[in-house]
């Protein structure tokens, strides 16, 4: 830490609040709520990827015994005249006049058996118009393309196009960086689109009121967020609209937009009773937010001293049928851990009739930084420097100002590459057929807004209420920042997410925000919740309360103040509550600044068979700034978990369409994500460089985990066949013709 602190409970490893819950199986996730009168909806979706919806005959469906409900567009407000981002936004929840991908929501049907709405569905009579239909960016991007959006202008164009949005970066010149280079190197790299993968499909179960007031149970990564939308999307009040928060079953950025809650909503709306709605797997990945495939264009240029004169990056980014794709942030990321004067990042977002894309785990990052590092392995190559030492001359520091904007304060990006190469893995011996890929991660992490409550209970138990769901062991970071902060054990603090109506507001979970500024908001209704006590010590001294202190968990007088009384604890002072006037609770709501950049670096070992072009893993090493790790079993979760991710990413993972648009690989057994057999223990190390804007130094860690990996094993294989590759993912057939070519 650059500034030491003598904290008793943070950094310590204790067992999670909910882990009783859900290994035993009573924790409540988004489809085991069950209400009085339950029936079940399911969703009517687009066997085309584009078309015109020229009529909707809902009266068979409606006419079958069990039928409660069924929806359409036309039961929802007008999209006339409304913003163009706004309407993409309803039509993406359940389309109008025209499809734009295969498995876009036309209808939802409810009834009072899953078995029977799905064979009402079967029954609606959906006429369609089949139009041209384009997949892939390049094609896209041609003037003899079908254009997906005929109101879609973008920058200074003057025609309807299917570029939905542009970013630009610079930072000095570029042309005359690359004329001081020795060595230039420019390669394309493409990856796929890929899905979250997260276990639990999306579900809710939505309850209208006749008195107009409705409540939904569901999982999600924010249900302040669920609610907006799902107000939003049906023209009602958001304080009309109550939503309790579900245990999650993994979301990683997939689970922060809404999909069934206004259905739900008005289906229940339309048939007086509680409506139940759980994807299938084929549905979660043909109609849910996958992270967007990309083609990038990458060049760099360096002196024979390793001495980066110039980076430049042409980015194109995916964004499915409707605009959105996190192109900004990958150009914000790409070059952002290396202190260099010519900078340039250009990119364009490209719609196509796939499906809308989502966030996942730092959106857009991981993407451009495999193509950006795999470029920098290479110049390594070609120097004969080893990549920690290349990175090492280039690497931004305290004081750097990255191209997309700010000046770093104190960052660990050194640190982090100086234990990399002091690692033991990095020393270990590769053998013929095996090679070792190093690369780095970045990502600049979210404040924004989170509210927290503290309650004092009449036995000193600490009861906080806050609203952010708990995805990575949140309930457990608060809690240790709350016994840090009371001065009390962390097994007398009891955490609750509470529902929208239930708590103040907090943004959704995203960003690597929730520790850091959720964390934020308990901090500080902690420390009103001692000035309280102190406040109580000092009326039952008859002293001021400036005159009393807080230690270890109880009111002293301050040293040098002449009276006698004996320390009062925070189980004694509860108990006098009524005497010393009433309850004590305390209440934060914050706009969190300054949540501290990570980075990170990865090194990955792997060896490939090179008669059938299999990538074994044979050792991952992945080391991280975590600021400080509140929780630091939590920490190393996230950082193993995003390079799981990042290895599948990098080695097996892709959505695979035929030439209609239909999504071939829509479930586990074609698309394939590891398992345990298919990895080494992922090994970690943890520095912690304070993050002066937070009393107790936190950054966000959950993204930077999957930004490096993807590079890392790109290149540990590129190293292994003495060949660059430069497509995801790196499948057996790929590797295999790359041998051979």
């Amino acid at each position: 830490m650059s500034e030491a602190q003598d904290l008793h409970y943070i950094g310590t490893r204790p067992v999670r609040p909910d882990g009783v819950e859900k290994v035993t199986g009573k924790a409540n996730y988004g489809a085991d709520e069950n209400r009085p009168g339950l029936i079940h909806g399911v969703v009517v979706r687009s066997p085309h990827a584009h078309a015109r919806v020229t009529g909707i005959n809902t009266g068979p469906a409606l006419e079958m015994d069990g039928v409660f409900a069924v929806i359409t567009a036309a039961d929802f407000p007008s999209r006339d005249g409304i913003s163009v981002g706004r309407k993409r936004f309803f039509e993406n929840i359940i389309a109008s006049d025209k499809v734009l991908y295969q498995g876009q929501p036309v209808a939802a049907i409810a009834a009072s058996t899953l078995e029977l709405a799905k064979a009402a569905a079967e029954q609606l009579q959906i006429d369609y118009e089949p139009l041209p239909a384009v997949f892939d960016m390049r094609e896209a991007l041609s003037s003899q393309a079908p254009v997906l959006h005929d109101d879609m202008i973008t920058g200074e164009a003057t025609e309807p196009s299917n570029v939905a949005a542009t970013t630009a970066i610079t930072k000095g010149d570029v042309a005359a960086g690359f004329a001081e280079a020795d060595i230039v190197v420019e390669r394309t790299f493409t990856t796929a689109m890929v899905h979250q993968g997260y276990i639990e499909p999306h579900a809710c179960t939505a309850d209208f009121n006749v008195d107009g007031r409705a409540t939904i149970w569901c999982s999600s990564q924010g249900h302040f967020g669920i609610r907006d939308m799902a107000a939003l999307a049906l023209g009602w009040d958001t304080g009309d609209i109550r939503v309790v928060p579900q245990e999650i079953g993994g979301g990683f950025g997939g689970k922060t937009i809404v999909y069934l809650e206004p259905l739900a909503l008005k289906l229940s709306e339309k048939a007086g009773r509680p409506v139940k709605m759980v994807m299938s797997r084929e549905d979660v990945f043909r109609a849910t937010g996958p992270a967007p495939g990309t083609i990038n264009r990458i060049k760099i240029g360096a002196k024979s001293d390793g001495t980066i004169t110039a980076m430049y990056a042409d980015l194109l980014y995916e964004a499915g049928a409707f605009p959105g794709s996190p192109l900004g942030a990958g150009g914000m990321c790409i070059f952002a851990p290396y202190e260099v004067e010519n900078v340039q990042v250009e990119g364009e977002e490209v719609v196509v009739n796939k499906p809308r894309v989502a966030a996942y785990r730092a959106p857009g990052a991981p993407q451009s930084m495999y193509a950006g590092e795999s470029v920098l392995d290479e110049i390594a190559q070609k120097l004969n420097m080893d990549p920690i030492d290349f990175r090492l001359k280039n690497a931004a520091k305290k004081g750097t100002s990255a191209a997309y904007g700010p000046r770093f304060k104190d960052i660990g990006f050194v640190e982090c590459l100086e234990a990399a190469k002091a690692h033991p893995n990095y020393q270990a011996r590769l053998e013929a057929n095996q090679g070792r890929g190093v690369a780095a991660g970045f990502w600049f992490n979210a404040g924004n807004n989170s509210s927290a409550e503290v309650h004092v209970a009449e036995s000193g138990m600490i009861q906080i209420v806050e609203g952010s769901p708990d995805i990575g062991g949140s309930r457990a970071s608060m809690a240790l920042m709350a016994a840090e902060t009371l001065q009390v054990p962390y097994e007398r603090i009891r955490v609750r997410v509470g529902d929208t109506d239930s708590t103040g507001f907090c943004n959704t979970t995203g960003g690597s925000r929730t520790t850091f500024a959720t964390g934020m908001a308990v901090i500080n209704a902690c420390e009103d919740v001692v000035y309280q006590l102190r406040q109580r010590a000092a009326l039952t001294w008859g002293v001021d309360v400036e005159q009393v202190e807080w230690v270890d968990g109880e009111a002293r007088p301050l040293p040098g103040v002449n009276i006698d009384a004996e320390p009062l604890k925070l189980a004694k002072l509860a108990r006098a509550f009524p005497k010393t006037g009433g309850p004590i609770s305390a209440r934060a709501s914050l706009n969190a600044q300054g949540p501290g950049p990570s980075f990170s670096v990865n090194f990955c070992d792997v060896e490939v068979d090179p008669d059938t072009g299999h990538t074994k893993v044979l050792r991952f090493t992945a080391i991280q700034d975590a600021g400080r790790a509140i929780h630091p079993d939590y920490v190393e979760g996230q950082m193993q978990g995003g390079a799981v991710q990042g290895i599948g990413w990098a080695l097996n993972e892709e959505y695979v369409f035929d030439d209609n648009g239909t999504l071939e690989n829509p479930g586990f057994l074609d698309y394939r994500i590891p398992v345990a057999s298919d990895l080494p223990m992922i090994d970690t190390q943890i520095i912690e460089i304070a993050n002066d804007t937070h009393p107790y130094g936190v950054r966000g860690v959950g993204e930077t985990p999957i930004v490096a990996p993807l590079a890392a094993v790109g290149n540990a294989v590129s190293r292994a066949i003495g060949k660059r590759l430069d497509e995801l993912p790196m499948s057996p057939p790929k590797v295999l013709a790359a041998i051979e070519s």
